[in-house]
């Protein structure tokens, strides 16, 4: 792949975060060591790395499931946090064994958790222990008393 190939790729990815998970979260992204990874079929882009670890993979919708690597490195910056999920601490052992987040454990959630969407669980310290698919809208978690709030895809132990 050319560098002007990957400059705009970078830039491309820089814009998909920013949408996808808030205004100024692409700030977190380190300037190098990205590498793209596109369909042979239709030239989509796939899947992105950064220094040979998976940060994410982009969906045929143009969303994006982030890794856990990536999760970890967008949570960096504040903004990050409106697209989390925190645990109470009893729950955080389950969710880093990759289990699914149930409604009666969920202390908080913010506002840009909607349902399908892709969320970072957190413990009750603020780190990244698990990344996964909200089942219903932040607002409505804390609420429910039952049912499961995020399908997580991968915990931090897996």
């Amino acid at each position: 792949m050319a560098p002007e190939d990957a400059d705009g790729d970078r830039r491309r990815l820089s814009v998909m975060v920013d949408y996808l998970f808030g205004r100024g979260v692409s700030g977190a992204l380190p300037r190098g060591g990205f590498t793209f990874v596109r369909s042979r079929r239709s030239g989509r882009l796939k899947l992105v790395f950064h220094t040979g670890k998976l940060f994410a993979t982009v969906k045929p919708s143009g969303s994006m499931a982030l890794s856990l690597y990536g999760a970890v490195m967008l949570s960096k910056v504040p903004k990050f946090r409106e697209n989390c999920v925190q645990v109470s601490a009893e729950a955080s052992g389950f969710v880093r064994g990759g289990k699914s987040v149930f409604c009666k454990f969920v202390s908080e959630a913010g506002k840009n958790v909607l349902p399908r969407g892709e969320v970072a669980v957190v413990d009750p310290g603020g780190r990244v222990i698990g990344v996964g698919m909200a089942i219903l809208n932040g607002r409505h978690m804390a609420l429910f008393k039952s049912g499961v709030a995020v399908k997580v895809r991968e915990g931090l132990n897996r």
